[in-house]
């Protein structure tokens, strides 16, 4: 054990007091806030200084009365539609809409002429705009004033409470409980695979430069691989928290420096212009309680245990697939060698990084993202997944449990082949051949 704490110390430190380390892991929380910033800015100022698009209208229904506004031009013409598409051909204009004379029940016929494709969000700002027309003449033909329909305006929002099998009532929110899922599963799958990734060109790198002879002289090739794979999930795990933090901290930092705001806020003061001083007082009192009892619910998780089974995935998932990338290491002699094996040994994790989004949020509790939470080869991502939902604790206990055997089982297999690859040069390798390595006696 000994000689693994070793080699798991040299692995760490090797890392560690690189120059390239200490960049990666200072810069990248630098750059995520700083792109955040350069395009949040970028695309304000670009809106502040884009000039309305022109918007040629053939209206036959004589029904349409359009105002100009910052994002369009509006331009009535009294002429046939051939007649309208042949003098749109000879502007710059952005588009010609065309309105046909329609049944007020059922509005249809309507089409825009383009010259190049729209973005989807300008053709749902013009479908906008003729929905709420329609809807102001369906009022009038009801006799319905516009005071009257926000009266029949209803809200309903489900105050959301878990019963315990004792009787003890605690709020929740599907919202948050679907967010916190997402994020962890998604960084679960992110790292598992990026670090599995450095462990094989490590050994790579070690068989290659001839270093492993020399090491297993000393030390037997499992400690080797044991020690190698314990000691960059190290690194990983210290790199992963500083990310976490640095990007937290700085990425508020720059929002607030600049003067930003989240697309959230951008949204509710786009709402808020269109809306009378008593409607936005309302609005803001129903965001401001929301965003209290979002902020309430979260804290009634139970963070402890989520960071705890966070970790423990984390690094029992790194573990599990670390030990496979570093048997496929040991057995080739370049990362374009490896590419055949790499697609096996991932596909479980993305099966349940599939999982996570076809299964698991939709539903925590089913049966399918049960199975995908306990076989140890997709429960990284699943388990994480579903741990807000609130796991009976028999699950997650057996999960935990067939997770390091898991991992022990890989481990074992791994070492198998490691032992025989790690010195072998010049072989071309096959599943065959690692079959084979794997049965040969020691």
């Amino acid at each position: 054990m000994n000689k693994v704490w070793l080699i798991m110390q040299r692995e760490f430190l090797n890392r560690v007091q690189k120059k390239s380390f200490l960049i990666t892991t200072i810069l990248v929380p630098l750059i995520f806030p700083a792109v955040i910033g350069v395009l949040v800015y970028i695309m304000k100022k670009e809106a502040e200084s884009a000039k309305a698009d022109t918007v040629q209208v053939v209206d036959e229904s004589g029904k349409f009365v359009f105002e100009n506004s910052k994002r369009y031009t509006f331009v009535p013409l009294s002429m046939p539609l051939e007649q309208a598409k042949k003098a749109y051909n000879e502007t710059k204009d952005f588009a010609l809409l065309y309105i046909p004379p329609f049944d007020l029940s059922k509005p249809e016929g309507m089409m825009i002429y383009t010259k190049e494709n729209p973005s989807i969000e300008k053709v749902g700002n013009l479908e906008s705009i003729l929905e709420d027309r329609i809807r102001d003449l369906k009022l009038e033909t009801y006799k319905i004033d516009q005071e009257t329909l926000k009266s029949l305006k209803v809200s309903v929002s489900l105050k959301q409470i878990n019963l315990s099998d004792t009787g003890e009532e605690k709020s929740s929110n599907s919202q948050i409980l679907y967010f916190l899922g997402f994020g962890l599963g998604i960084l679960i799958y992110m790292f598992v695979l990026i670090y599995g990734i450095q462990i094989m060109q490590g050994v790579i790198d070690e068989k290659t430069s001839k270093i492993v002879e020399v090491i297993v002289s000393s030390v037997k090739p499992f400690q080797l691989m044991l020690g190698k794979i314990i000691g960059i999930a190290s690194v990983g795990l210290l790199q992963f928290t500083i990310w976490i933090i640095l990007i937290t901290a700085l990425s508020t930092g720059v929002l607030g420096y600049f003067g930003l705001k989240m697309p959230q806020q951008q949204a509710m003061e786009e709402v808020a212009k269109s809306m009378d001083n008593q409607e936005i007082k309302v609005a803001m009192e129903q965001q401001s309680s929301k965003a209290t009892e979002l902020f309430n619910n979260f804290f009634q998780l139970p963070l402890g245990k989520i960071a705890f089974v966070f970790v423990f995935y984390f690094l029992g998932g790194y573990l599990l697939y670390g030990a496979l990338f570093a048997a496929v290491g040991s057995a080739v002699e370049s990362m374009q060698e490896s590419q055949q094996f790499q697609f096996p040994i991932t596909l479980p994790l993305l099966i349940g990084y599939f999982g996570l989004f076809m299964f698991i949020l939709r539903d925590p509790h089913g049966s399918v993202s049960f199975w995908l939470s306990v076989i140890p080869f997709t429960s990284p991502v699943a388990m994480v997944g579903r741990i807000g939902s609130g796991v009976p604790d028999w699950q997650l206990g057996l999960s935990m449990a067939l997770l390091i055997g898991g991992f022990l089982f890989t481990t074992w297999i791994a070492g198998r082949i490691y032992r025989v690859g790690i010195l072998m040069t010049g072989t071309k390798v096959s599943w065959k051949v690692l079959i084979k390595w794997f049965l040969m006696k020691a």
